[in-house]
């Protein structure tokens, strides 16, 4: 074990987060993370939101800051990556059901209004177009999946695999070369 704190703070607030070896972007909070939080703060999310491939728990805290009464749950493969979500939770006194879960296998009865992801980009596009269409399936009619994508690293082809899947993508924001991808599900 090697565990840190970082601070970092957003739409005002001053949040703590403890990391370790082993997650994504242990020592503080990537860009794309970032760029996503901007974007989705400027949506209007509610009710049951997932955030999927929480790592150490940035997106959940967060958002279930910004949106105090919806519920928040937290999936991610790795035990550590949880085990450090509920940590920060606590820290930050939020709430989220967290669980360790490969992409939507423990969630298979569950159903969602939004799905916000800083997907594995490392892991490969058979991965990330895995989880696109468990998203699918497991979002209400009219819910939403929101993701950062990298140019460079395939955002375009997800754009075109996204608008496949859903029959609408809009590139909510770019910034230094990440995409904010935003699908809507139509039906049921």
């Amino acid at each position: 074990m090697n565990r840190k704190e970082h601070s970092f703070r957003f739409s005002g607030h001053l949040y703590t987060f403890t990391t370790d070896n082993g997650v994504f972007s242990k020592t503080g909070v990537d860009y794309g993370t970032l760029v996503l939080l901007e974007a989705a703060a400027g949506r209007p999310l509610s009710g049951s939101i997932l955030d999927l491939g929480c790592g150490y728990g940035v997106i959940s805290v967060v958002l279930k800051d910004l949106y105090p009464e919806s519920a928040v749950t937290s999936v991610d493969i790795n035990p550590r990556a949880v085990e450090l979500t509920q940590l920060n939770c606590d820290q930050n006194h939020t709430e989220s059901r967290v669980l360790v879960s490969d992409g939507f296998s423990q969630l298979k009865e569950s159903s969602f209004d939004a799905v916000i992801t800083n997907p594995p980009i490392r892991a490969g596009k058979k991965v990330i177009y895995h989880l696109f269409d468990g998203a699918y399936d497991h979002l209400h009619k009219d819910g939403r999946l929101m993701l950062v994508i990298q140019r460079k690293q395939g955002a375009e082809s997800a754009l075109k695999k996204l608008e496949e899947l859903f029959g609408n993508c809009t590139v909510v924001s770019r910034n230094r070369g990440y995409w904010v991808l935003e699908s809507h599900k139509l039906t049921d």
